[in-house]
């Protein structure tokens, strides 16, 4: 008899570990969707892109892939699935066809599982194409996106909860419509001026806008300065947003005043590198903008031109050499306010919605 309930209680607890698994593996599973936040974390990759998004219902987005070889593609893992607790990326999305976007997502996908693949494709006046290794690594689905095209996102079972978009803004030089309320921009517009035309295939970048309720975060790729007058000019498709990630790594290049006047961020991050990126004039029209209140860098400017920098309290990694610091958002569920921080670096800061 003794042997018998001796049984039954290894049974017993062998089940209940079991259970203590399954519990444990669903909740990594769904990081992000525990406390109901909308979650961005940008990946140092050195000067090239990898924003990665996990919503309230736990589905993720990652936008670009950044170099190619193991360091990126490690580093985009180790934030994925060690901090964010992800096994799977949903949605992939690859701004434009150059190397510091694409390069990293053959060997992310041999580490990590990747659902849907959205890019540009091939279309007619592209001038440049992926490698082999990034049009045959292995994914659920690839698709076209469209400009005005929402990435269908999980909404909130609860009725109340603030609404969840990821609206495609522009890809391939093609523009979504204008939102019936959208503002006449005459007296912004007037102080456009054009620069030498980039043939390259960052003009035909993919926008893409992310909202949670009041909430909007930019992300414009690498769109270049006449591109994305077109954004704002001569109506504002954007509206204003919260957060604003530089454009083009935060080259002068790109991020025209027009659109920095127009969407007026609150807060802005460089995605940069220790010499790419959080150039003068970048640097300056941030600074001259009222809205913005910080200003968020992945490295220190590490050029002749230091003074181009924030406050080290505010810069992910300080050297060269560095420990690929990763910088993180999170939304409220209410999305009423959304903190900033890094947590390797101690910092944390709140802001209201605007």
């Amino acid at each position: 008899m003794t042997s018998r309930w001796m049984f039954a209680g290894w049974r017993a607890a062998g089940f209940a570990l079991c259970i203590a698994w399954l519990v444990c593996r669903t909740q990594a599973a769904a990081a992000g969707s525990a406390d109901g936040q909308l979650e961005i974390y940008w990946i140092d990759v050195e000067g090239g892109a990898a924003t990665l998004m996990v919503t309230p219902r736990g589905e993720s987005v990652l936008v670009d892939t950044g170099n190619p070889g193991r360091r990126d593609p490690q580093r985009i893992f180790d934030v994925a699935a060690k901090v964010a607790g992800l096994r799977k990326i949903d949605y992939l999305v690859t701004t434009h066809f150059h190397r510091d976007h694409f390069g990293g997502a053959a060997t992310l996908a041999a580490l990590l599982p990747i659902g849907v693949v959205y890019d540009n494709g091939e279309f007619e006046g592209g001038v440049e194409r992926p490698d082999q290794d990034y049009l045959s690594f292995a994914a659920q689905r690839r698709a076209v996106i469209e400009p005005g095209q929402e990435i269908p996102l999980k909404q909130s079972p609860d009725k109340s909860a603030p609404r969840l978009s990821l609206r495609c803004l522009a890809a391939r030089q093609q523009f979504a419509a204008a939102p019936d309320d959208a503002d006449e921009n005459a007296a912004i517009c007037q102080d456009a001026r054009a620069k030498a035309r980039d043939g390259s295939d960052n003009a035909n970048s993919i926008v893409l806008l992310l909202s949670l309720g009041e909430f909007q975060f930019f992300d414009g790729g690498d769109l270049t300065w006449n591109m994305e007058q077109k954004l704002v000019c001569p109506k504002n498709l954007v509206g204003e947003v919260d957060v604003y990630q530089t454009t083009h790594h935060g080259l002068d290049a790109s991020n025209n005043p027009l659109v920095i006047r127009s969407l007026k961020p609150k807060v802005a991050v460089f995605n940069n590198g220790v010499t790419k990126g959080c150039e003068p004039d970048v640097f300056a029209a941030l600074q001259r903008e009222p809205s913005v209140e910080a200003v968020y860098q992945m490295h220190r400017n590490l050029r002749s031109d230091s003074q181009n920098n924030v406050a080290d309290e505010y810069i992910a990694n300080l050297e060269k050499e560095c420990q690929a610091n990763y910088i993180r958002l999170a939304v409220d569920p209410a999305a009423g306010s959304y903190t900033v921080s890094i947590p390797a670096r101690g910092h944390e800061r709140t802001f209201a919605v605007k």
